[in-house]
């Protein structure tokens, strides 16, 4: 009787950790979408695009993930410290669970088993990503000669936003207090984008606005705030949790409408979305 109860316990203590480790769950076993909040948009918004450094390594579930990007439903969406299989993972729940269907270009960087999982041999592929509402071309994905602590790199690819073609960049710059790294960086991404007339650049600059190693984006690009440009003065929204404006949407050739941060208890970086004027 009490190896009986013994054994009925430690059935009970795995069901409740494989509970936890997988998520919620309907009765066939698929993942359960959390409501999204009142006023949440019910279709993709074609001129919207949005930028998010997810967190990584964090433990954190690409259920909830994929709800705080379907809560904004954005045209594009880059993707920072991203896991190729979180990805893919956010993809299939933001249509299974929202019905929001999305193409996915993978930026990868480098294969780390630490943040992304896999196996010794085969760790899992970790960089950038871009999501889109409509085919995606063109894409390239270059890694910076110097990376900092770590590597890191940018992606492009060309397609639509509000229904014209636009090339989108996503990069993930250097680690804080690496301001010598970051400014090579960032002479190599204004080359790329210097050639397009309409462009939008996504990511994590991991820098204020009034960084000198921002001034080449600047001299190029305006952020979708425009209370933010580069001078200790402005007035720009923070978009970490300690508090700082590291991620920004610059737009080249296209004018903003609005934008807004929205805080996620799902990383250390906020959403930030903008709707963009696609004339």
């Amino acid at each position: 009787m009490v190896l009986a109860r013994g054994m009925r316990l430690l059935a009970g203590a795995m069901i409740v950790a494989c509970t936890v480790l997988v998520g919620p769950s309907a009765p066939s076993g698929a993942p359960v979408g959390r409501p999204l909040p009142v006023g949440a948009v019910r279709d993709v918004v074609p001129n919207r695009v949005m930028t998010w450094n997810l967190c990584n390594p964090c433990e954190e579930s690409n259920v909830d993930r994929a709800a705080e990007i379907a809560t904004y439903a954005p045209q594009v969406i880059g993707l920072q410290e991203a896991c190729e299989r979180d990805v893919a993972r956010i993809r299939d729940y933001l249509e299974s669970l929202y019905g929001l269907v999305y193409h996915v270009e993978y930026g990868t960087v480098l294969r780390n088993w630490s943040r992304c999982g896999g196996v010794p041999w085969h760790p899992g592929a970790y960089g950038q990503a871009i999501l889109s509402a409509a085919p995606m071309t063109d894409r390239v994905n270059v890694e910076y000669p110097d990376g900092g602590s770590e590597d890191r790199g940018y992606m492009a690819v060309t397609t639509r936003v509000g229904g014209r073609p636009v090339r989108v960049f996503n990069t993930h710059l250097a680690e804080r207090r690496q301001e010598q790294v970051r400014a090579e960086q960032t002479d190599v991404l204004a080359a790329a984008v210097a050639p397009y007339d309409r462009t939008i650049v996504l990511g994590d600059f991991n820098a204020v606005p009034d960084a000198p190693e921002l001034t080449p984006i600047w001299a190029l690009a305006t952020d979708v705030d425009p209370r933010c440009h580069p001078s200790p003065v402005g007035a720009c929204e923070p978009t970490t949790e300690w508090h700082t404006k590291f991620d920004y949407i610059f737009l080249r050739g296209i004018a903003p409408r609005t934008h807004r941060v929205q805080t996620s208890a799902y990383s250390d970086h906020y959403l930030l979305h903008s709707d963009l004027d696609a004339t």
